[in-house]
């Protein structure tokens, strides 16, 4: 399963443009499967787990797009550190070229290590700032597949071909690295220092010690001193080494060589590691602001509802036949409203002055309608007959959040309680259409036991208890 952000992200990405085709009806049901299947394993749903179910119903096989997405991005990587290598060594035989008669100048070598570090500097701020020099390469290593993933993957490339330009600039330091140790055992190398402006020798002491201080306690070999640099200045119209110790001039390789480590080397590898860091948190950033995340964690939260039909095809029509009738209306003092049904107010028959009303399900919050199961199991348990009306809206189906609430009731509340469910009609008043009374039949029918039951909704002031002349289901 993926573990690279990027590759989460990348996978993810897919599967939401994939989705686009699906109807919402069958992403709505699959990811609330998928929801309370978490749920029921005691897990977080998130993106990585939701590919990691979908997985199981996908026979393709192959790798995935996050990882064609990374195997590409690693071989331009690849490339890129190919060809530092390549320049590294180049780059190290062009400043230690020597033939005998002229030295190895030490400023051209600090100013070549200061040019990598400018040039490391600046790959970083492209970085940060999102420019796009490498766009015409992009295009030339990218291919129609990738091509359309431009949504995500766009945001991600400055800090990809940072990431790339970074590894080929480390590799570039490695290899000329190399290559110093291997010329000055297979050389003589002479060095020195020279400039055309007037420098003192103080001057240029000073210099090299505050660039050698970070190593000057682990190799001091590598940090001049003044009698070094002071022995191995020339000018250019002497020619040869003339008076100096031939073995003074090799004294320098040292300090050329932590330079070159630190300053070209090292301070790469610093950058590729925050730039790994960035690309991971930006990868993370956008998977968190991803329009699929909405989405998802919209139908995950929100149940689906049910249309009474037991079929597939679409040419049939809802099975309505059930042998549920309605039940009488009990005498009961303890309203529920679910879901906002009676407002904005009740029916005169379901209200009365000891009526408790209480308020459950919809916009209520989950400590609500816990709150409305204790205060009816308290209620319930002071009486012999105990009974709850429970209103609902006659033309919203039933939904698993409330049956849920029922099936939460029966364990908290007495065990010969009886709960009535009353679908009102939109206007408050008179009997909904029978359509939809019979939805909330079949609702009680699913339901299998006798602790739920659906009353006559025909609500009047001189008939409060509904018509005695209904069945019992």
């Amino acid at each position: 399963m993926t573990e690279s952000p990027i590759r989460l992200l990348m996978d993810f990405d897919a599967r939401v443009r994939r989705d686009q085709d699906q109807p919402p009806a069958f992403l709505h049901r699959r990811d609330r499967k998928f929801a309370l299947t978490c749920h029921q394993d005691g897990l977080e749903p998130g993106p990585r787990q939701w590919l990691a179910y979908l997985d199981r119903f996908n026979d393709a096989g192959g790798p995935t797009v996050g990882n064609q997405l990374v195997r590409r991005w690693r071989r331009i990587t690849l490339g890129f550190m190919g060809v530092g290598a390549v320049m590294g060594l180049l780059a190290m035989l062009g400043l230690l070229f020597y033939d005998g008669g002229q030295r190895i100048n030490i400023t051209v070598i600090l100013g070549f290590v200061l040019l990598q570090g400018l040039l490391a500097v600046l790959t970083s701020v492209q970085c940060l700032a999102g420019w796009q020099p490498w766009r015409p390469l992009l295009r030339r290593l990218s291919d129609s597949r990738h091509a359309q993933l431009s949504g995500a993957l766009r945001k991600l490339q400055p800090q990809l071909m940072a990431r790339a330009a970074h590894c080929g600039g480390l590799a570039f330091g490695v290899s000329g690295l190399f290559t110093l140790l291997v010329m000055v055992v297979l050389q003589d190398l002479a060095f020195g220092w020279s400039t055309t402006l007037n420098t003192e020798n103080a001057g240029f002491l000073a210099l090299v010690q505050t660039i050698a201080a970070p190593w000057q306690g682990l190799w001091p070999a590598a940090f001049p001193d003044a009698a070094l640099v002071e022995a191995t200045r020339f000018f250019r119209a002497s020619g040869g080494a003339g008076e100096v110790n031939p073995a003074t001039l090799g004294a320098w390789w040292p300090f050329v060589a932590m330079v070159w480590l630190y300053y070209a080397i090292l301070l790469r590898l610093a950058l590729v590691a925050i730039t790994q860091l960035q690309l991971h948190q930006r990868a993370r950033r956008l998977l968190r602001q991803h329009p699929g995340q909405t989405a998802l964690r919209y139908r995950m939260e929100t149940p689906t509802l049910e249309t009474g039909n037991a079929h597939n095809d679409a040419e049939h029509q809802p099975d309505t036949a059930t042998d549920n009738q309605l039940r009488p209306l009990p005498e009961s003092d303890t309203v529920i409203c679910w879901a906002g049904a009676g407002e904005p107010e009740l029916p005169d028959a379901l209200r009365g002055p000891d009526t408790v009303v209480l308020k459950a399900g919809g916009r209520a919050s989950l400590s609500d309608d816990a709150h409305a199961l204790a205060t009816v199991a308290t209620h319930l348990q002071q009486i012999s007959r105990p009974a709850v009306i429970l209103v609902t809206r006659s033309w919203e189906p039933p939904t698993g959040e409330l049956q849920d609430f029922l099936q939460q009731a029966q364990e908290h509340w007495p065990a010969a309680s009886h709960v009535a469910i009353v679908p009102l009609a939109a206007s408050g008043v008179g009997e909904p259409p029978a359509h939809q009374i019979q939805q909330w039949l079949r609702f009680a029918e699913r339901l299998g036991h006798g602790f739920v039951g659906i009353s006559q909704p025909q609500l009047t002031q001189r008939n409060p208890y509904g018509r005695e002349d209904q069945s019992h289901g």
